[in-house]
């Protein structure tokens, strides 16, 4: 099996990340809010990026890729009976205008094998890739902030 890197990093004000919807293209399918990176523990060679992503139709999201990583998929955390479990899924379903959140101890990108050490205050190149039911594929590009907590303001993509 074959995985594909998912990064993040951080936007800046007036960057077009921190633009509202107006930074999209009209044939983009999904937008991004409050995407974040968990800035890593100092020597950790993993992280989670988490985000909101809605779909203006049905997507799914089938891969994402980073530089800064070795290897990033997409995870889920699940509880099998008092314990916590997180594992790989090949997709993740994001219906038409139902937001679907990617947060801690939820849904979320994991970062591993990382390259350097990511920084708070870094912005990371993360793509998103999702897949339409018809089998066509488009790529999102972010620049996602690494910190220490989620950001308070909206920032969408």
């Amino acid at each position: 099996m074959k995985f594909h890197g998912i990064a993040a990093s951080f936007a800046l004000a007036g960057t077009f990340l921190v633009a509202p919807a107006m930074a999209q293209t009209a044939a983009a399918p999904v937008s991004v809010e409050n995407a974040w990176v968990r800035a890593p523990v100092a020597g950790q060679k993993a992280t989670g990026a988490f985000m909101r992503i809605t779909a203006k139709t049905d997507q799914r999201l089938v891969r994402a890729d980073s530089p800064v990583a070795g290897v990033t998929e997409v995870h889920e955390m699940a509880m099998d009976g008092n314990v916590m479990r997180m594992r790989a899924i090949p997709a993740l379903d994001v219906p038409a205008g139902k937001p679907v959140e990617l947060k801690p101890g939820s849904y979320h990108v994991m970062l591993m094998d990382l390259k350097a050490p990511l920084e708070k205050g870094t912005n990371v190149p993360l793509t998103l890739v999702f897949q339409d039911p018809k089998g066509v594929q488009s790529e999102l590009q972010l620049q996602v902030p690494v910190t220490d907590q989620p950001p308070a303001a909206k920032m969408r993509h």
